[in-house]
């Protein structure tokens, strides 16, 4: 039986490290994005949302005309509440882990 020890001069430990580090860009980008309250709810504008998602805001319109997503209107711009966006995004992954149990 062979060991491997991994030191600081591994490249794995470099791969990790920059890995780490576009994490924690990922996150303080994240803390910058304004939270937008109201009645204890936050949320989020299309662009916000099209960030988080990694999606084109042409892709949210589609969403939105589609029923995929709830929005509001108002004044021609349109606003997610992020524990909407929340719950879809979990029933879709718990679906998925159903789905994979039968394989």
């Amino acid at each position: 039986m062979s060991y491997h020890f991994i030191d600081k001069k591994d490249p794995h430990i470099d791969v990790m490290f920059q890995g780490l580090e576009k994490l924690e860009k990922m996150l303080s980008v994240l803390e910058e994005i304004p939270k937008t309250f109201f009645n204890g709810e936050r949320f989020l504008t299309d662009e916000e949302l099209s960030n988080v998602l990694r999606v084109s805001r042409r892709t949210l319109q589609e969403y939105r005309t589609s029923g995929v997503i709830p929005y509001y209107l108002v004044q021609g711009k349109a606003l997610y509440k992020e524990s909407d966006i929340m719950k879809i995004l979990d029933d879709a992954y718990k679906r998925c882990r159903e789905e994979q149990r039968w394989v």
